[in-house]
């Protein structure tokens, strides 16, 4: 199967690796339960998983890879968990600082960062810098961070009605082109596959606009167990499918 792979994608046929795709990085803490474990050791052993995943995207010719790590939602949770949740991502943006141009790996982040602390936004920043200086067409990971669909929306819509009262813009001229300009995701194709793990089958606020084609794989393999044949799996479902995008098969 992984030598019919072809990159891009096109409406109508199959066979066609999908540039973009998206992960639910679900089941961390059960799968913690169920080894007797605190949740956080969970959340370790999915980080180890989205390193794993992301560099397999990567080798099979994967542009874009977007994962949920961290919803609006997840404030919610436990003091200890938040901040086991925190120290991971200092840690993996402290390697991507030192690995991200030897590796040609774009890192990207969606959310509204404001509420995280000063230096993870320095991080953050940092990232963004080399990103800039890394090639267009190199592999690009975005990591949803302080993330919801719908809190995505509304701040877009904020920003283009506050375009609009300073006058660079009128209502009349927004259709969906210029809307996805104001998306945390502008600039990136919708992702053509979306998979979830961990059995749930639901969306949970992620991706809600740039999902409205997206082919969906679910599984009940929780995160930290999900490995590179599970991916090839899922990509390999997606092959099949007839991607039509309301049209009439000829």
């Amino acid at each position: 199967m992984a030598n019919s792979w072809k990159n891009g994608d096109t409406a109508g046929q199959t066979g066609c690796l999908p540039r973009h795709i998206a992960i639910i990085m679900d089941g961390n803490g059960r799968w913690a339960t169920q080894r007797g474990l605190p949740r956080t050791a969970g959340h370790k052993a999915g980080a180890e998983t989205f390193r794993r995943i992301a560099t397999h995207c990567k080798n099979r010719g994967v542009r874009y890879l977007t994962v949920y790590a961290f919803s609006t939602e997840n404030w919610r949770r436990s003091a200890d968990e938040v901040r086991v949740i925190m120290g991971l991502l200092k840690r993996y943006l402290l390697e991507a600082v030192d690995t991200m141009e030897r590796d040609h790996i774009r890192l990207h982040f969606f959310g509204d960062l404001t509420p995280l602390s000063p230096e993870l936004r320095a991080l953050a920043r940092e990232t963004d810098e080399i990103t800039e200086h890394l090639a267009a067409d190199d592999f690009q990971a975005n990591v949803c961070l302080n993330y919801g669909g719908r809190d995505e929306i509304l701040r877009a819509v904020r920003q283009f009605a506050a375009d609009c009262t300073a006058g660079t813009c009128r209502p009349e001229d927004l259709d969906e082109g210029r809307f996805s300009g104001y998306l945390d995701s502008r600039g990136i194709p919708d992702p053509e596959l979306i998979i979830r793990p961990s059995g749930e089958l639901r969306l949970s606020n992620f991706l809600l606009w740039q999902c409205a084609y997206s082919e969906f794989y679910f599984t009940d393999t929780l995160w930290p167990d999900f490995d590179e044949a599970e991916l090839d799996r899922a990509i390999a479902e997606y092959q099949k499918r007839d991607r039509r995008f309301g049209g009439v098969k000829k």
